[in-house]
């Protein structure tokens, strides 16, 4: 146990953080030891012994795997699910190192740590989630439209003022302010950046020569956020900002959102809609470990940046009372959690692709 612990306390180079990063930090790796704790040691409920299942991982999706986790434990008050939104990276690092039970991310698991790791991970879809471009222009009331080679250009920091001849010609009927652009983007590790520079890269060589497809860009210029929360609440705050998250939590915030073009050259808006239509033109070409990227899909009504967020499962348990109790947590998921997936917002999986996830999902044992 004692090794265990020390795994999860690591020496890093704290001190180019923020005050309120180092705190959120700390915060987490104290709730990793908690969670840590949940596995060792059982809970008892009404008498009875409770299976605690720990899982890490995005916090874009947070919210909906928390509902899940308590409608679960209704339905079956043995078994609690405790998610920590850390970040994909967080959550596939804790699969990969077999602390937890399994993790959540935004991005398929790099092939590298993949092969670098002794467990057989399985990697599963759960909801389709789009990532949108969120912006304050109190001054503009018009809708903006952007396009992939612009929105590379601003994050590379070459376009820097929303009156930009770039931004004019795809705006020619929004009065555009000869305001800065703030840029903001995801500290490190984050899945909403893996999409969103998988996007970019498509559209721009140059964005993937100098920064990159991961979910830890290099990117050039811009304000760090580390939560999906934070980058709400930061362009929220910042006259001038332009900034990405999940289509449900910017919904929440009341942000505004650009439409955007896509590979059949029409700006489409975000939403439930578009997301599925994107998902939808690529379930022929899903392979059966479902590592496929949906940005940019073909399609005149695909909403261009699209993507699954995945669960991270071994494959085979340390424990086959956990292993079990993971297997019945998945078949649930894939019938009532869908269900409250759409009553959340999300769009559904494709029939035809959940029935490939299911079927992989009974393999977990």
């Amino acid at each position: 146990m004692k090794d265990r612990f020390a795994s999860l306390i690591r020496i890093a180079p704290w001190a180019h953080l923020t005050v309120e990063d180092l705190v959120g930090r700390i915060l987490r790796q104290i709730c990793v030891l908690f969670l840590t704790l949940a596995i060792l040691v059982p809970v008892t409920t009404d008498g009875q012994a409770s299976t605690v299942l720990v899982v890490t991982g995005s916090s874009m999706p947070g919210a909906l795997y928390l509902l899940w986790n308590d409608e679960y434990h209704k339905q079956q008050p043995g078994v609690q699910v405790r998610y920590l939104p850390e970040g994909s990276g967080v959550g596939a690092t804790r699969v990969l190192t077999g602390t937890g039970d399994f993790g959540g991310g935004d991005a398929p698991i790099p092939e590298k740590e993949l092969k670098g790791s002794t467990a057989k991970i399985v990697e599963l879809p759960t909801v389709l989630i789009g990532i949108v471009v969120v912006y304050n222009l109190p001054s503009v009331s018009g809708e903006l439209q952007l396009s992939g080679p612009v929105l590379a250009n601003i994050f590379l920091g070459k376009i820097t003022v929303w009156n930009d001849q770039a931004l004019v010609k795809l705006n020619p009927d929004v009065k555009l302010p000869a305001l800065p652009i703030q840029v903001l983007h995801r500290s490190a590790g984050k899945g909403s950046s893996y999409i969103f520079s998988d996007f970019l890269s498509k559209a721009s060589p140059e964005f993937l020569a100098r920064a990159g497809r991961s979910e830890s860009p290099n990117w050039p210029v811009g304000a760090t956020a580390g939560r999906s929360q934070d980058m709400a609440e930061k362009v929220a705050a910042t006259s001038g900002a332009i900034g990405y998250t999940e289509l449900n939590m910017a919904g929440k915030a009341s942000l505004r959102m650009a439409s955007i073009r896509n590979a059949d050259g029409e700006f489409v808006k975000p939403s439930p809609h578009s997301i599925a239509a994107a998902a939808k033109a690529l379930t022929s070409k899903t392979t059966d470990d479902f590592r496929i990227s949906l940005t940019n899909a073909p399609g005149k009504d695909s909403y261009p940046i699209s993507s699954f967020t995945w669960f991270y499962v071994p494959a085979v348990a340390k424990d086959s009372q956990r292993g079990r109790a993971v297997s019945e947590y998945l078949k649930w998921v894939y019938t009532s959690g869908e269900k409250i997936a759409q009553e959340q917002g999300y769009p559904p999986l494709p029939d035809e692709l959940l029935a490939k996830v299911v079927a992989k999902a009974e393999t977990i044992r």
